[in-house]
């Protein structure tokens, strides 16, 4: 094993000549390319001139859902396995693993409270020897160790208004912990244990923000049948049973249940799945507002089986009043039993999407490429679905999955019935049980993780622990679309602001663009999410309306926005917006939605 020292980053040193990359991500260099740095950046310089008359000298032909996307490799250690990760509005990913499994790969010389960790056989073994967190910084390519006191083994997220990640739970004694995360510019930040606990314990709960400012409700955790708010408003405030969790435990099969599916439907209702069925769920009131149809087929869709789910991209153009999520994969019946005795059975290939708001709901379902559980699903830029990462066969848990999915999944919701689903290239590196995958302002997903062990293991086992940090370029970042990317993005709120923009209000977005636009401009707003087991908790996308867009001299254009009408909608904190312009999307500058 090969353990990262406090201080010390290993980077990929290849340099990644991209005109479009070379301004959207860092050039990891070697300590050999930084004595000739002054003649490659100058190299640099000149390619990139040639690649950029080339671009707007020729058409732009085909189309980005001919690519497949391409694999870079950013860092061989992370020295944490990417279990959760979250991106915070500065630019940097926070990745944390668990805590007890005792020996990462990332040693500490000094232990947080300022002892010094010797190489003993005690030393080596006690977890505060070792970091299990790390900040991911996309700039510079390197990552620095935080703090963890208590272990976050399976636990859930949220943003507040401001970019705290709010955590929440865990395993033993972290169960019932609340951490924060206020990212910050100068590398100092950490992680802020709160002395308050939850009312239960919630290992492998799922958490969503609120539409009330800075309140996020966690559901459920491993027999647990609850539900709560974050952060209490009084240390008095209890849990709340939630029968709904009862009916759906399958205790022969582990839950079935964990990390139940939540989405915030626009009429500030939740939507709750879990193993097969769904409610919507009036939290002010502790009702039940709808039981909706259960999801066809046999197999389960949540922990241990482990699919995922997403809220499909909400559209200005019925007022943000259509709400539809999208369920995809899982395990089959009887395979947590199955996978104890070393049998992998395979797993779901179905994916069911339902409107959750009006009358009338129905599972229309569908076929994905082939079986997958394990897996991520991101919202990408386009508004098109990524479903990457997982296994074909199994469960999830230690040892319990089979046959690696290598090759993502691309899904374009608007698309006819049959014509949705297309394969990207494929990994090398299987990215199993723990594992997980965010997007990125620059249109990148970052994927990380992969522990099938129940403790750091690189050899003599079939799935090894997985440290390498990778990024998938979906083709819609070839340079052959630099002259259609719109550039230069920057928003503005106007003078009677503090920083950021209220509901229903008007804001206008600058950007350059070469070229003529396409008859299809939009503007999207993307809420980060916190990803872990399969979920990616709070991932949001809003379709903005645009009242009118100028184009001036020089190429720039001017567009005038409106902000989401409500909480409901979009609870307030940051959003990466983005233009996009016959399909192919600037990088995503930041915004706040604020309450007034």
């Amino acid at each position: 094993m090969t353990a990262m020292h406090f201080g010390f980053n290993q980077t990929n040193s290849s340099i990644n000549f991209s005109f479009f990359l070379f301004f959207s991500m860092p050039i990891p260099l070697s300590m050999e390319d930084k004595k000739h740095f002054p003649l490659a950046f100058k190299l640099v310089v000149v390619l990139f001139l040639l690649l950029h008359c080339a671009c707007f000298c020729s058409a732009v032909a085909g189309s980005p859902g001919g690519k497949k996307g391409k694999w870079q490799l950013l860092l061989n250690n992370t020295g944490v396995v990417g279990m959760h990760m979250a991106l915070t509005h500065h630019g940097t990913v926070i990745i944390f693993d668990q805590i007890g499994v005792g020996q990462s790969g990332y040693e500490l010389r000094r232990r947080y409270n300022g002892t010094r960790c010797m190489n003993t056989q005690h030393d080596l073994t006690d977890w505060s020897c070792f970091a299990h967190s790390v900040e991911y910084d996309m700039s510079l390519n390197k990552v620095r160790p935080l703090r963890l006191d208590t272990d976050p083994w399976c636990s859930s997220g949220s943003f507040l208004s401001n970019g705290t990640l709010l955590q929440t739970g865990g395993y033993g004694r972290g169960s019932r912990r609340i951490r924060y995360f206020r990212p910050c510019e100068n590398g100092h930040c950490d992680w802020r244990q709160s002395k308050t606990l939850l009312s239960d314990d919630r290992w492998y709960a799922s958490s969503q923000i609120l539409p009330e400012k800075d309140r996020a409700i966690v559901v459920g955790g491993r027999q647990v049948f609850s539900y709560e708010f974050v952060p209490k408003l009084h240390s008095n405030h209890r849990s709340f049973d939630l029968p709904f969790l009862h009916r759906t435990t399958n205790k022969n099969e582990g839950g079935n249940n964990l990390y139940p599916f939540l989405h915030l439907s626009s009429d500030g209702n939740l939507f709750i799945f879990a193993n097969r069925d769904s409610i919507l769920f009036n939290y002010k009131r502790n009702k039940v507002v709808k039981s909706f149809p259960r999801i066809p087929g046999a197999g389960s869709r949540n922990y241990p089986s482990s699919g995922s789910s997403v809220i499909l991209p909400l559209d200005h153009g019925d007022r943000f009043h259509k709400v539809e999520v999208m369920v995809c994969g899982g395990a089959a019946s009887g395979a947590h039993q199955a996978a104890e005795q070393g049998k992998f059975l395979k797993g779901l290939s179905s994916c069911g999407r339902m409107v959750i708001t009006g009358n009338k709901h129905k599972w229309n379902m569908e076929n994905m490429p082939g079986p997958r559980l394990l897996n991520d699903m991101l919202i990408l830029p386009t508004g098109d679905i990524l479903i990457i990462n997982g296994a074909k066969r199994g469960c999830a848990g230690w040892k319990n999955a089979a046959d690696p999915s290598l090759q993502p999944y691309l899904y374009k919701p608007k698309k006819t019935l049959g014509r949705r689903f297309s394969v990207l290239k494929s990994t090398k590196i299987p990215r199993m049980y723990h594992s997980s995958a965010i997007l990125t302002p620059d249109g990148r997903v970052l994927v990380a993780g992969s522990n099938p062990n129940n403790k750091y293991t690189f050899r003599n086992v079939r799935y090894p622990t997985e440290l390498r940090l990778q990024a998938f370029v979906p083709a819609y970042m070839d340079r052959q679309y630099h002259a259609t990317r719109p550039g230069n993005v920057s928003i503005h709120y106007g003078s009677a602001t503090n920083g950021g923009v209220r509901y229903g209000e008007g804001f206008s977005v600058r950007f350059w663009l070469g070229r003529k636009p396409s008859k299809t401009v939009e503007f999207s707003a993307y809420a980060p999410p916190f990803t872990t087991h399969s979920i990616s908790m709070n991932q949001r996308m809003l379709k903005l309306r645009c009242k009118n867009m100028v184009r001036g001299e020089g190429g720039w254009i001017n567009a005038a926005l409106e902000a989401p009408p409500s909480p409901n909608v979009a609870p307030s904190g940051y959003y990466m917006l983005t233009v996009i312009n016959g399909g192919i999307p600037s990088i995503s500058q930041w915004i706040r939605i604020i309450h007034a």
